[in-house]
C-alpha cells in the first residue's frame, strides 16, 4: 500500500504503508479523566489506519496547562489503565511520568521511538484544534519529521491548511485525517460534573467511574 496523506480537512483517508515492524500511534494527553470520547479516538485511528497498537502517554508537567493544578500523577496513570484494560490493541506509556518536566511532544516521540528500536515513524494523534496550534508547539519541525501527525476532527473547528503549510512547511506531506464518531464530552465538564455530584455514567469507563467515586476525585 502505499503511503498518502490528505491535504484538507474532511473525506476520505489514505492509509499509509505497513511494513514487518509494529505501527503504533500515540495519544498523548492529561487524561483528567480519561473518557469514552478518547477511546473511541484511538479505536477509530487504529481501524481507519490498520495498526498494531496505540499508546497512552499520561502527561506529566504539560507546558500548557499550567493554569490548572493537575490530579496527581497516580491516579491519572491508574485511571487510563483501567479506560484501556479491555482493548489488548491500546497500551501506556510513563514515559512523560517517569522523567522531569516540562514534556513536549517531540521529547516524549524521540523517546518511545528509540525504545522501540523500529525504523517504522509513528503516528502522533491530535484533535483538529491542536493541529492548528501545531506551528506554536516545541521544535514542531523536528515532530514532523519524526511521525506522522494523526489529525481527528472537531465539530465546528476548520484548519486552513495552507495557513498551516506556510507556518510550518513540509506538514502537508506528514498529515492524514481521520474521521471519527463525535461525542460531545469534555475532560472539563466530566470534571465539573463530578465537582457538583452529577452522574458521569456513560461519560468515562465503568472502572473510572468507581475509580473516580472510590478516591473522591475532583470533589
Amino acid at each position: 500500500m502505499a503511503l498518502g496523506h490528505r491535504g484538507e480537512a474532511g473525506g476520505e483517508v489514505v492509509a499509509l504503508g505497513s511494513g514487518p515492524a509494529l505501527r503504533r500511534a500515540i495519544l498523548g494527553g492529561t487524561f483528567d479523566p480519561p473518557h469514552v470520547g478518547h477511546l473511541i479516538v484511538a479505536e477509530a485511528v487504529r481501524s481507519t489506519l490498520g495498526l498494531d497498537e496505540v499508546v497512552f502517554v499520561p502527561a506529566g508537567s504539560p507546558p500548557h496547562k499550567r493554569a490548572r493544578p493537575l490530579t496527581p500523577a497516580l491516579h491519572r496513570v491508574m485511571m487510563v489503565q483501567l479506560a484501556i484494560a479491555s482493548n489488548p490493541a491500546f497500551s501506556l506509556s510513563l514515559v512523560d511520568i517517569n522523567r522531569p518536566g516540562p514534556h513536549y511532544a517531540v521529547e516524549s516521540v524521540a523517546l518511545l521511538h528509540a525504545a522501540w528500536g523500529t525504523s517504522e515513524a509513528p503516528y502522533y494523534i491530535v484533535g483538529a484544534d491542536s493541529l492548528r496550534d501545531l506551528p506554536t508547539w516545541h521544535r514542531p519541525h523536528e515532530l514532523i519529521a519524526r511521525c506522522w501527525i494523526v489529525a481527528v476532527e472537531r465539530p465546528g473547528v476548520r484548519v486552513d491548511v495552507s495557513a498551516l503549510e506556510r507556518a510550518l512547511p513540509g506538514i502537508g506531506r506528514r498529515l492524514l485525517w481521520v474521521p471519527a464518531p463525535t461525542v460531545g464530552v469534555s475532560s472539563t465538564e466530566i470534571r465539573r460534573r463530578a465537582a457538583r455530584g452529577d452522574p458521569i455514567r456513560y461519560l468515562v469507563p465503568e472502572g473510572v467511574e468507581a475509580y473516580i467515586h472510590e478516591h473522591g476525585l475532583y470533589r
